[in-house]
């Protein structure tokens, strides 16, 4: 005998599919959209529509927005000197709450893995070399996670970028090997950006 009507092992396995969230996890979820009133579910199903139909990358930058351009790529008081460049939207959001960067962003949409098919080509680079040739940019910063495949990717764009008239930096040791921005506090954040270091003189 099955434990749940297929309609909720249904939801329930579509919960299971989302990042974190575990078994018992689903079963809660699935069970408070049971449990509620039917508009409550309504206004729900309408915000998962509504934030596929409306939500696509900024054609400057690639954080998520609902224009052609984000909101930080719009923001006339940000320093268009300093250029940081994050692995994913997440990454971005995790800097942007330590408060403690004031300048434009550029995300890649992924890191170089040869283990997963994923190279240079299919990464959000071609964009960034656009942005470094026609921007008035003096610092890259490489905001990326200390695993295999962010070290990878620093090694390339820093050999990338080292032949351009800009200075290359990575944020502050004290982000240990193997971890990954989204996770950090906020101040462990602020101060890997305010003690970052050059990675070529």
């Amino acid at each position: 005998m099955a434990l749940y009507p297929e309609s909720l092992q249904n939801l329930i396995e579509q919960f299971q599919k989302l990042p974190t969230i575990g078994r018992k996890s689903a079963e809660r979820l699935a069970m408070a959209i049971v449990e509620s009133d039917y508009k409550a579910v309504d206004d729900f199903s309408k915000s998962l529509t509504e934030v596929k139909d409306r939500i696509h990358t900024c054609k400057i930058c690639g954080n998520l927005t609902e224009d052609e351009v984000c909101d930080i790529c719009k923001d006339i008081t940000r320093n268009e000197e300093y250029l940081c460049i994050v692995e994913d939207v997440r990454n971005l959001i995790a800097i942007e709450k330590s408060h403690a960067y004031r300048g434009k962003y550029h995300v890649l949409g992924g890191l170089i893995s040869p283990s997963d098919g994923l190279g240079p080509d299919q990464l959000n680079i071609d964009k960034l070399l656009e942005r470094i040739e026609k921007e008035n940019i003096e610092e890259v910063i490489l905001a990326i996670s200390s695993t295999i495949e962010g070290e990878t990717t620093v090694l390339f764009l820093t050999n990338l970028l080292s032949k351009r008239n800009i200075k290359i930096t990575k944020l502050a040791q004290g982000i240990p090997v193997g971890s990954n921005l989204e996770y950090f506090d906020q101040l462990t954040l602020e101060r890997a950006l305010e003690d970052r270091r050059e990675i070529i003189d």
